[in-house]
């Protein structure tokens, strides 16, 4: 699941959690809409890294 669908998800569950005093399904929610907000800290990294070593490499290309 991306990153953004599993802050959406979540949110949702969260809401619904709420609004049925479910406090399970309100944790279960938290959890994974922090787990979307690390998806996509991981994957921004990971372009930036991936940015890195294409920029290091046209450097010795050259």
């Amino acid at each position: 699941m991306s990153g953004e669908k599993d802050k959406l998800v979540g949110r949702a569950k969260q809401s619904v959690g709420d609004l049925t005093d479910d406090t399970e399904l309100e944790q279960e929610g938290e959890n994974q809409e922090s787990a979307g907000k690390l998806k996509d800290a991981v994957n921004d990294a990971t372009e930036k890294i991936e940015d890195s070593i294409d920029a290091v490499r046209e450097k010795f290309d050259n």
